[in-house]
């Protein structure tokens, strides 16, 4: 028997509210009614815990989101809330660095293959910055080649349509190339010999990289005298300990994590070869916050957790078999022209056919049907350990009968119908 969909009367209430003191209703754009269609789904949480998180109506979802990729061990880790307790009690920031600084950072050196040095941040965008600083500084050059998505700064955003406010002399020194294309980034350096100071990209995505991929933007920065910069603010202690580029075998020369770092708890790092590193002596990096001591506790007890091996393999573990078992109800339901899921499987990406006519009502409608199964997702699994197998079950449960009224409303031509609000508009394309 279809559930009917889940009451958000309170959802949509609170948001009329929030939006009288706040833009958009959320300080984040992908926590925001852009992503969360108004009147089928939740847009306010009260509490999270394990793999669950609770709406303000009182609805309990099994949580795929988790936080924007940013909680792996679930919320409410004992481990992790344990730490922060005792570090709550001595002191949260001082006049001083605290010894879990230099502690955290220890750990990190050991665990990420180019990690000589580090220094802390908040967000994955303080960290890129930071390490397109760097290199500018160090190359006495300002042109960057990018893939990917790196924050919210000028030289990021500004190269796509979000890019209102950018300054275009500001753009014009950022150069985007493809993903898996070598000849995109050659180009760039044919373009601009001896311009570009650095190349920053996300070591994966939605896609492994192809052959020999990775070590060819390692051999075109070190002919053309450019850094080398890893975003691995996802893919950083979600699909290796070491990050992506211990799993594929490729150092850069700087490397950027975040998300994972702490479960939850805001804190980043721009870690690299010392030489480079050395020049944050030069330029101005510096936040009040940068040291803050919460995180740093709450990230300690992560990392050591990652160094013991016992996140990674049961991260894997979980995305495998949540996605064999959706990949076979994908192929029940005959949708493999529509939907497939790509990527790794602890975060793995829900890549939609492009070519379809109605793509747009399509997605919301899966969105629809998933929050009608009080499941909360997105365009991706970002698996947490929470996940164990009875949330599991209710996720697969959930994908058979979304994935059945979706496959019936294409052959019927009827999923315009079937939606209760008007079909999301993507936001901007990045990957």
């Amino acid at each position: 028997m279809k559930k009917s969909l889940p009451t958000f009367i309170r959802s949509t209430e609170f948001l009329t509210r929030a939006e009288k003191s706040i833009p958009l209703g959320s300080q984040t754009f992908s926590k925001s009614r852009t992503q969360y269609p108004v009147g089928i789904s939740p847009l306010f949480a009260t509490r999270g815990k394990g793999t669950y998180l609770w709406d303000i109506d009182g609805n309990r979802f099994v949580d795929l989101v988790n936080g924007l990729g940013a909680v792996t061990l679930g919320y409410g880790d004992r481990q992790v809330s344990n730490a922060v307790r005792k570090q709550l009690k001595r002191g949260t920031i001082f006049s001083l660095p605290g010894t879990l600084e230099a502690e955290v950072a220890e750990i990190l050196v050991g665990l990420i293959p180019c990690a000589e040095k580090v220094r802390f941040a908040k967000n994955g965008t303080d960290a890129t910055s930071a390490a397109i600083r760097l290199s500018r500084s160090l190359t006495k050059r300002n042109r960057i080649a990018l893939c990917g998505y790196h924050g919210w700064q000028d030289w990021s955003i500004g190269t796509t349509t979000r890019n209102s406010g950018v300054p275009l002399e500001t753009s014009n020194y950022s150069h985007p190339f493809k993903y898996n294309d070598i000849e995109s980034l050659k180009s760039i350096f044919n373009k601009y010999p001896k311009e570009i100071a650095a190349v920053i990209l996300e070591p994966m995505n939605n896609q492994f990289p192809d052959g020999n991929f990775l070590q060819e933007v390692r051999n075109i920065c070190n002919d053309n005298g450019a850094i080398l910069i890893f975003d691995e603010t996802l893919t950083g202690f979600r699909v290796s300990k070491g990050g992506a580029q211990e799993l594929f075998g490729v150092t850069p020369d700087l490397a950027t994590f975040g998300k994972g770092m702490g479960n939850g708890f805001p804190i980043s790092a721009i870690v690299g070869r010392a030489e480079i590193m050395n020049e944050m002596e030069n330029i101005f990096f510096s936040g009040t916050f940068g040291g803050e001591l919460l995180s740093l506790a709450a990230s300690k007890v992560v990392l050591s957790r990652h160094a013991e091996d016992s996140v990674i393999p049961k991260l894997a573990s979980i995305g495998e078999n949540l996605s064999i078992a959706i990949s076979k109800i994908i192929d029940k339901y005959q949708l493999n022209n529509v939907i497939q899921l790509t990527g790794h499987p602890s975060w793995k990406f829900l890549t939609w056919n492009p070519n379809l006519e109605n793509l747009d009502s399509v997605k919301t409608l899966f969105l629809q049907e998933m929050f009608r199964q009080k499941i909360l997702i997105l365009n991706t699994h970002s698996i947490s350990t929470a996940l164990d197998r009875n949330s599991q079950n209710l996720v697969i449960e959930a994908y058979d009968e979304t994935l059945s009224i979706l496959r019936d409303g294409l052959e019927n031509h009827t999923v315009e119908k079937l939606l209760k609000v008007s079909p999301l508009k993507p936001l901007f394309k990045i990957r």
